[in-house]
């Protein structure tokens, strides 16, 4: 066998899934699979980029069935607005591959030695430092999913030399020749000049990688005693002590701390972002930071690394019969109406149960001495800022009566009559 690696690499107990294009190199993993007697299936992931999409994918499963594997296909959708189409269509793609695991399956992929090579080129491109310079693992986890790289030692001209010696056929992707792309711009014009002065060119460069990766698993290694006693249970992280030392330190405990929320690593134009506009912002301020789909917050010496979530506090429900729940909008969860606890009282004829996500004015609460700005309220119950628009509140017409599980209003009171409580199931 060519390919010794996978003796190391794969366990013949272990189920493993395929991300199966159709193309060089993901053909020959498979052939070497099967060869391997793995026990394995195959994922085709469907872009809808090309117009060939659809025959590509009968293309796999026509190869799988003739290899007797089971081929799932994935369609996916790809947002071309959010990090361009090359950067969206990866993550969209592993998206649905580890999506689509069953528990104990292995993910592997085909990325070669070239593959390395560009991925390293790319990231001085973007002037990464050594996370970034340490390019692809040939093993890591994903979501509790153990995902491998077998071929990253591996050069395309070996792939191809295999699959002319055991007549394998694959896709190839036109779209491979368009350098538009950075990625294949590297590969068309600077890759082979760089191997034909320095043959050995893709080797020391994945070397570098992997050094680079040494590096910064030693230095994650160091640092995580340290970031351990920052990051409470929810994940955020309490900056203060950061404030106190040096830049290079703070940047270093910042990454670290974004990657273990799955962010991509910042620059340092946007560290000193962190620094400046989220951690030493006014203290009555509420920053915010964006990062793709996620955002940074800052309260109360915290910083906390949330989704990005559209606006609700326009929203308007009416809940017309209690004896079903009301579903809230954007996996908020239901609303319950409990009967047998009267603490809300019931609505007149004239009124109605409204759902609304913002208050704005001053209340008076059950059981409490005077009234308080809704906007005090919330800090006095702890309520982040960027959470207090997702509160369901309960409204009879215009008048706020409940905070489900927070507070109620002396408008909503029950007062020894018979009434009701709301019941937020999240």
């Amino acid at each position: 066998m060519l390919f010794s690696e996978l003796n190391i690499l794969l366990n013949p107990n272990k189920h493993y899934v395929l991300a199966f294009s159709g193309g060089l190199d993901s053909t020959v993993l498979l052939h070497q699979l099967i060869c391997y007697n793995q026990q394995l299936r195959a994922l085709h992931v469907h872009h809808g980029l090309s117009p060939d999409a659809d025959n590509w994918a009968l293309h796999c499963q026509l190869i799988c069935n003739q290899w007797k594997i089971p081929c799932d296909i994935l369609y996916i959708k790809i947002d071309k607005n959010i990090k361009g189409i090359e950067a969206s269509a990866r993550d969209a793609r592993y998206q649905a591959l580890f999506k689509k695991l069953n528990p104990g399956e292995c993910l592997l992929t085909a990325q070669h030695l070239d593959d390395q090579c560009e991925t390293l080129l790319l990231a001085l491109k973007r002037g990464s430092g050594p996370a970034g310079l340490s390019s692809m693992p040939q093993q890591r986890w994903v979501n509790g999913h153990l995902h491998l790289r077998p071929l990253l030692n591996v050069s395309r001209y070996q792939l191809e030399i295999y699959a002319t010696e055991h007549k394998l056929s694959w896709i190839e992707d036109i779209s491979n020749s368009d350098t538009r792309y950075d990625r294949n711009f590297l590969r068309s014009y600077i890759l082979p000049l760089l191997k034909m002065r320095w043959p050995c060119f893709s080797t020391a460069v994945a070397r570098s990688a992997a050094l680079c990766a040494e590096q910064e698993n030693l230095l994650s290694q160091l640092l995580a005693k340290k970031l351990k006693t920052l990051i409470d249970d929810q994940g955020a992280l309490f900056f203060p002590p950061l404030l106190s030392i040096n830049e290079i330190y703070r940047n270093s405990l910042l990454r670290r701390w974004i990657a273990i929320h799955g962010g991509n690593m910042p620059s340092r134009a946007k560290l000193k972002h962190i620094t400046y506009e989220v951690m030493n912002s006014r203290k009555d301020a509420c920053p915010c930071l964006r990062f793709d789909q996620s955002e940074i917050r800052r309260y109360r010496n915290k910083l906390y690394w949330l989704p990005v979530s559209p606006s609700i506090t326009h929203n308007t429900l009416i809940w017309g019969n209690r004896n079903y729940s009301l579903q809230l909008p954007q996996n908020l969860g239901y609303l319950k109406a409990n009967r047998e606890i009267s603490r809300l009282r019931e609505p007149k004829q004239n009124e109605q149960i409204i759902i609304r996500f913002e208050a704005h004015g001053y209340y008076h609460l059950l059981n409490r001495i005077g009234g308080r700005k809704i906007k005090k309220l919330w800090q006095e119950l702890g309520i982040p800022p960027w959470q207090r628009n997702r509160i369901p509140l309960i409204y009879y017409n215009q008048t706020l009566i409940d905070a489900p599980g927070l507070f109620t209003t002396r408008e909503g009171a029950a007062n020894n009559e018979k009434g009701w409580q709301v019941m937020w199931i999240k």
